[in-house]
């Protein structure tokens, strides 16, 4: 996945006249506090050093990551059309550019975001482009959250991994219930950060939620561990990207997990595929979470037009019901 032209360009200008060494040392550090979920009382972005190593090398696999989140919801939402975003813990504006690139009539957008490096850059990147209006909030979500009006979309990504455990689940609550309609969490694809969705997943069940999103039901999860549930996300390198990051590779591959929870049901699935699909041509292996549970199903010539749709999924996507075979 590519970042929109307007944000590369936006990004590339942030960029400039940026010594390499320095930029890999910004993003060492940045990554190992972001590897150790270090929680000392600082904000892991805290000066414009560190908010331009953040550009580099973690804002193209937010951006992707997020985006296949908000693709995945219009999949089981098709009439789901927000004009309003809530985005907590905003970062430099991420999950707005995934927003409006998902839905481009957004008409406005409240961003929350502690660190004044983040807002700032964030609404410089945001100068001129063809985004919906939005207010920037200073707000530590490690505190309680400001009163705050209901949202249609309500985003929390790759922020729980920050707070100390018993702050979690106030802020799930808080966010809830600023949720007009859609709340989606998106945590790192680790054993750690799929327990946390599971928590805020259970929480918001409980609260009324309906999932949207991967879960094709509302039942406690199948998976047993060692097993977790999450994503993967191909993302595109840019040459400084690579640098920064001691890679040399043009992609990388960005892996989470989510959950994304309505006030309203969600169109049904017949599954979701939860694991790289194995063979091709004519036999393809599927792992599923399907309403019944999880399910292993090989799908041969014999299934007919299920085989054409079977070669067509990746790790990730719906299994459309009418698509099912069953």
């Amino acid at each position: 996945m590519e970042l929109p032209a307007a944000l590369r360009a936006a990004v590339d200008r942030a960029l400039e006249g940026v010594g390499l060494a320095e930029l890999s040392a910004a993003a060492s550090r940045l990554s190992q506090r972001y590897r150790a979920e270090l929680r000392d009382g600082r904000f892991h972005v805290d000066d414009d050093r560190a908010v331009q190593a953040y550009l580099a090398t973690r804002l193209p696999a937010t951006y992707a990551a997020i985006r296949a989140c908000l693709e995945a919801i219009t999949l089981r939402r098709p009439d789901f059309a927000p004009a309003s975003l809530l985005d907590a813990g905003a970062g430099p504006g991420t999950a707005l550019w995934a927003a409006a690139g998902t839905w481009p009539d957004l008409a406005a957008a409240t961003l929350l975001e502690g660190s004044a490096a983040f807002r700032d850059r964030g609404a410089r990147l945001t100068e001129g482009a063809a985004l919906p209006p939005a207010e920037w909030r200073a707000a530590d979500l490690a505190r309680p959250l400001p009163e705050l009006p209901a949202h249609d979309l309500v985003i929390l990504s790759y922020v729980l991994d920050e707070l100390a455990p018993d702050r979690r689940g106030a802020l799930v609550d808080g966010l809830w219930a600023a949720t007009g309609d859609v709340l989606l969490i998106v945590e790192p694809g680790t054993p750690a950060g799929y327990r946390r969705i599971l928590d805020a997943r259970d929480r918001l069940i409980a609260s009324g939620g309906h999932v949207v999103a991967p879960c094709p039901h509302g039942r406690a999860c199948p998976l047993v561990e060692p097993d977790w549930c999450h994503f993967a996300q191909r993302v595109a390198r840019s040459r400084l990207h690579r640098q920064a990051k001691g890679g040399e590779v043009p992609w990388e591959d960005e892996k989470f997990s989510y959950v994304a929870v309505s006030r309203r049901p969600a169109a049904p699935i017949a599954g979701r595929v939860i694991a790289p699909p194995r063979g091709a041509g004519s036999r393809i292996d599927l792992r599923l979470c399907a309403p019944e549970g999880l399910v292993e199903r090989t799908v041969t010539k014999r299934d007919g037009a299920l085989l054409k749709t079977a070669r067509r999924l990746r790790w990730g996507d719906a299994l459309e019901a009418e698509d099912s075979g069953s």
